[in-house]
């Protein structure tokens, strides 16, 4: 049996939902700047701690624009004899995640320890050995979020790749899935359930619906076209082509895109025959001269 290179030294990439959840910050420049900015996206509440002489311009602006997602605590984080010293209490196990964003190893390092002794997931910045989780480059549009890890090896190789998987997209992925999103929602209005016979019905058509379908017809989906998807699909166990639910407004584009380049083309359309012409005079001239 040949090798499964895939098989260990990885990391489990999950969608961790902390919604609701509270996530502490220690520390607010320039790297914490960048988990705020991160964890704007999952609508948890985040406690920053960091005085405010240390806060990035990055980390002021989030805290001005989103005062009743992030809680400032103005004070340093630390320790004297393994106890915590700070002004206010800091008490890191009613935490659902912690943050580490310091210059300082030692204080991160006795943070990370408080956290593993009451297991609290928690992440140290440029300390990989002290993670428990990473922090990936990430491309975003809409619903659709995808990481890039380098498993803690290098951050910048990841953006790099980012960047790649970014350009290969085409845009209208985030706007799919939203529609996409949408039509089940209606799907299970109609067919309401969990599990059961109606409940793998209503996948199996999801699923036939998505291979057949592309992005781009997904894209192309409004409230009436959906219920047409619904009432001629769905209710009669069939899946219609693109072009009979979306095909006016799918091929209207095309003829808006075909028109608007022609439009375009046309001033090197007429130089290009302006030159034949001047090619044609200037070869009659010559037969004649001959």
């Amino acid at each position: 049996m040949a090798e499964n290179k895939t098989v260990g030294g990885g990391s489990l990439l999950i969608a961790w939902q902390l919604k609701g959840k509270k996530v502490l910050i220690v520390g607010g420049g320039e790297v914490g700047a960048q988990r705020i900015d991160s964890l704007l996206t999952t609508d948890a509440h985040i406690d920053l701690v960091s005085p405010s002489a240390g806060l990035h311009p990055r980390s002021k602006g989030f805290l001005e624009k989103y005062p009743s997602r992030i809680t400032h605590i103005d004070q340093e984080f630390a320790f004297i004899d393994g106890r915590q010293t700070t002004t206010a209490f800091i008490d890191v196990g009613t935490y659902d995640m912690v943050l580490t964003a310091l210059d300082d190893n030692a204080l991160s390092r006795q943070i990370v320890e408080v956290c593993r002794a009451i297991r609290v997931p928690v992440n140290a910045a440029d300390i990989p050995e002290l993670c428990d989780f990473y922090f990936g480059g990430q491309v975003r549009d809409g619903p659709l979020q995808i990481m890039i890890s380098t498993n803690g090896n290098g951050p910048r190789i990841a953006a790099l790749i980012k960047d790649r998987v970014k350009n290969a997209l085409t845009g209208k992925e985030g706007d799919a899935l939203t529609k996409v999103g949408i039509l089940r929602t209606k799907l299970k209005e109609r067919a309401p359930g969990v599990g059961g016979d109606v409940g793998r019905r209503r996948m199996r058509w999801m699923s036939k619906l998505c291979e057949q379908w592309s992005l781009e017809d997904f894209a192309l989906l409004n409230e009436e076209a959906m219920d047409q998807l619904l009432d001629e699909g769905w209710e009669h166990n069939a899946v219609p082509l693109p072009v009979q639910v979306v095909g006016k407004r799918k091929i209207g584009g095309i003829l808006e895109a075909i028109t608007t380049d022609w439009v375009r083309s046309l001033p090197s359309f007429t130089s290009f025959l302006a030159g034949i012409g001047f090619a044609h005079i200037v070869f009659r001239l010559y037969q004649a001269r001959k």
